[in-house]
């Protein structure tokens, strides 16, 4: 008897719409076959900044690019105006959405709790309530707008607390940048927020690639600040252990942190990582002494 399988669909990865060189496979590196060269990445932090507010919507891909860049804008409009309300069949205050979006935007690639986007809304309305917030937040998770990260919780050498809170983050950046009214040179111009909003942007990727290997990608954050942005499971039980950085400066103490996290699980239950990366938006691809990887976003496919 046949069965019918639920896939979720989600915006294009940049390997979908041809922007990324692919030099090097998810599934090698977790197989232990990817050879490695100093592989170039054809993207610049400019075309980062663009491709992140362009987003991985198909109908873009053809258009010039301002008129690429109003794609996420309109879909922000539509959302707020019309989707939202139909989702639960429930009117909604179109002000109060755009709200609670502001403000999840800005706590993007955080594990920012319910009570800290209260807060922020409730400063420009404080009639909403918690439940009326839970009901907006479960509309948008309906919708697929926003899909937060669950926290790995492995078995460990150590009796270290894990933090279990869910990642903030939205099925594509560009729903961020759009409703923060961002230009790709507003981004660039605050490099703080650019390296949420790039974290934001590469798990999309790393979402499509790691599905491709029927996987799923979660959190790590313990108790002693020791964090992996992206932990990417396979259903057979492999794992790598991921972090996202935007400048080279960062490469160092994050290679330092993978690998003191890889030492630091029980490796006799749940094995050793098939892999540590460094994903970043640099300019090369390549294996670093110690064994993690540096890859630039530009230079992955599934």
């Amino acid at each position: 008897m046949g069965r019918i399988a639920r896939v979720q669909m989600r915006p294009m990865s940049l390997w979908e719409s041809q922007e990324s060189a692919g030099q090097i496979s998810l599934k090698a590196l977790f197989d232990g076959t990817q050879e490695m060269g100093l592989f170039e990445n054809p993207l610049s932090l400019q075309d980062i900044a663009y491709v992140m507010c362009r987003g991985g919507w198909p109908g873009s891909l053809s258009l010039e690019k301002e008129d690429a860049l109003e794609v996420a804008f309109n879909l922000v409009e539509e959302l707020v105006n019309v989707d939202i309300h139909r989702v639960d069949n429930t009117e909604k205050n179109p002000g109060r959405v755009r709200s609670v979006l502001r403000s999840y935007a800005r706590n993007v690639s955080t594990m920012t709790a319910a009570t800290t986007i209260m807060a922020d809304v409730k400063a420009n309305d404080i009639s909403i309530t918690d439940k009326t917030l839970t009901n907006y937040l479960t509309a948008l998770r309906r919708l697929f707008i926003i899909e937060e990260v669950k926290a790995w919780q492995p078995s460990l050498r150590s009796k270290r607390g894990i933090r279990t809170s869910n990642k903030r983050h939205f099925v594509d950046a560009s729903i961020a940048t759009a409703v923060l009214e961002l230009t790709p040179q507003n981004v660039l111009n605050d490099f703080n927020l650019f390296g949420f909003l790039f974290e934001d942007f590469c798990l999309r990727d790393m979402r499509v690639y790691t599905q491709a290997l029927r996987g799923d990608v979660y959190h790590y954050h313990d108790n002693t600040e020791l964090e992996s942005d992206l932990i990417l499971r396979l259903h057979d039980g492999r794992w790598a252990a991921v972090e996202v950085k935007t400048g080279s400066k960062e490469i160092e103490d994050a290679a330092e942190h993978l690998i003191q996290l890889s030492e630091d699980v029980d490796t006799g239950k749940i094995g050793k990582p098939a892999f540590l990366m460094v994903l970043t938006g640099g300019q090369f691809a390549y294996r670093r002494k110690d064994g993690v990887y540096v890859i630039p976003i530009g230079c992955l496919k599934p």
